[in-house]
């Protein structure tokens, strides 16, 4: 699904056959989840192959590795450019891209001596579908912000992520949709939550949530749009009182949300505030007027 017999990754600064790679089954990442990845996209605009906010990607990656005490040897303006690099010799132009940071070997809970970077790509469409998704609420929460770096996306970090999502789907959602440990509206396992009410638009602060890249997109098209939108800690009742949500992350883009906890919201998608950002996204990441 990911790769096949031409499949070419980026290896610490080589390229080679995804196929033909290896790596340390030693690995502190392997065993502990200590490594850090981040997910990106490329999108074939009218202005050729464009990696949508490469520099704040790779930012956020060292910025993840610094907080967990990972070593970053690497710049972030070459890491671009091998990017892009891969890109064209696997022909691919709608592409998600996946860096990774992981550790040497190291059987000990301390700190590594030493890291691999490794950067592979697929064609891969929108991650949670286009149809508008039904959310349970989640019995898992969020790890306490006390209990580990929330703003770093680690790679442990997402068997949280994953119980989550499985859980949600052994029940026959499409998604699920998690609060914090004080019983707040946190994010779904892979991407934050906007709600409106009243043609103004909500979302959880900060502090509980991966604050992703899409995110703070979605408050530049505000700006620009003039919609008004506020962060703070909100409850499920909030939520199931709003007009209508959705969801937005890299991978998962902006899609909107018909249900949560089986609660339809009133509003018609298509004259929702989600769905003007939803054109407006995809017309900022095609590069078009």
């Amino acid at each position: 699904m990911y790769f096949n017999e031409q499949t070419i990754i980026l290896l610490n600064g080589n390229f080679v056959k995804a196929e033909e790679s290896k790596t340390d089954l030693y690995s502190q990442t392997l065993h502990y989840g200590y490594g850090v990845f981040e997910g990106i996209r490329a999108y074939d605009t009218i202005n050729g192959v464009r990696i949508f906010k490469a520099k704040e990607h790779y930012e956020r990656l060292k910025k993840s590795c610094e907080l967990i005490n990972i070593p970053f040897n690497y710049s972030v303006e070459e890491i671009i450019e091998q990017t892009y690099k891969l890109l064209e010799i696997n022909n691919f132009k709608d592409a998600y891209i996946r860096p990774l940071i992981f550790c040497s070997p190291n059987m000990s809970l301390t700190k590594p001596t030493g890291v691999s970077l490794m950067i592979c790509a697929w064609e891969w469409g929108a991650y949670l579908g286009d149809n508008l998704l039904n959310l349970c609420i989640s019995s898992y929460c969020r790890p306490h912000p006390r209990s580990t770096k929330i703003e770093a996306k680690v790679c442990g970090h997402y068997v949280n992520s994953i119980l989550a999502t499985s859980e949600a789907k052994f029940k026959g959602f499409d998604e699920a949709l998690l609060l914090d440990s004080d019983g707040f509206l946190a994010e779904g396992p892979g991407s934050n939550l906007f709600f409106e009410k009243n043609e103004k638009l909500h979302t959880p602060k900060r502090g509980n949530i991966l604050p992703g890249i899409t995110r703070s997109t979605v408050f530049e098209l505000c700006g620009n749009l003039g919609i008004q939108i506020e962060e703070g800690s909100y409850l499920t009742e909030d939520l199931l009182k709003a007009d209508s949500a959705f969801l937005c992350g890299t991978a998962a883009e902006i899609v909107g949300i018909n249900s949560v906890a089986y609660k339809t919201f009133p509003l018609n998608w298509e004259k929702s505030l989600g769905k003007k950002l939803q054109t407006e996204y995809k017309n900022l990441v095609l590069e078009k007027d």
